[in-house]
């Protein structure tokens, strides 16, 4: 397969990544709080699906752990916010789906998926746990916000979030740039700026004497 097409395809969904985060940073700006836009995770969803796709044709198990574990808790956001089940049944069962069919395929196949994701020459494997770990840590936030979320008991994007965000986003440049992966160097360095101004946004309202929560449901 052509490697410009495998790049296009990373390239889309860092783009839809950077708009999810365009979308919750112009909301939060004009509210002047951390917000959770339903757009955010619908954004997230379909970047999600398409990074996994770049991430094993790239054979990089980095980027497709990472993305199947926040895969569902957009799932879950989506419900929260109601818009999930405004989806078609037919949608919904595919979207829920796809990861465990990748998965079972994976297991099912898994001589073919080992050979192909950690038996390659060019990539020591502590480069590969570097990476591992590196996207742990970004996922972590999502589980981290599905935590905090549930206790809330709506969907909201904690400070803790972008502080997360922050630390594994550093950890995933490193790695991209020792893999020399353009669409992830940048993919993660355009979200940056966004995770440090959620931060002095969540940090400001949170100061406020009649604003109780630092962040809000749209």
């Amino acid at each position: 397969m052509s490697q410009y097409f495998i790049i296009a395809i990373g390239l889309l969904a860092q783009l839809l990544f950077s708009a999810r985060l365009l979308v919750q940073w112009i909301a939060s700006e004009r509210a002047h709080k951390v917000l959770s836009p339903t757009l955010f995770w619908q954004l997230s969803m379909a970047a999600s699906f398409l990074l996994c796709i770049y991430g094993w044709l790239r054979n990089d198990f980095a980027i497709i752990l990472g993305q199947l574990i926040s895969y569902y808790v957009y799932i879950w956001n989506l419900k929260s916010k109601g818009a999930w089940s405004k989806l078609p049944k037919g949608a919904r069962i595919i979207f829920f789906s796809i990861p465990i069919v990748a998965v079972s395929y994976f297991f099912l196949n898994w001589s073919g998926t080992y050979t192909k994701l950690f038996q390659q020459e060019n990539i020591p494997v502590w480069l590969i746990v570097f990476g591992v770990v590196g996207q742990f840590t970004f996922t972590l936030r999502f589980i981290y916000q599905w935590w905090y979320s549930r206790k809330a008991g709506e969907s909201v994007l904690p400070v803790m979030f972008w502080i997360i965000s922050l630390t594994g986003s550093a950890m995933i440049i490193t790695y991209a740039i020792i893999r020399q992966d353009p669409v992830l160097i940048l993919g993660q360095a355009t979200g940056f700026v966004v995770y440090a101004r959620n931060i002095m946004i969540g940090y400001k309202s949170s100061r406020k004497p009649n604003d109780k929560e630092n962040t809000l449901q749209e």
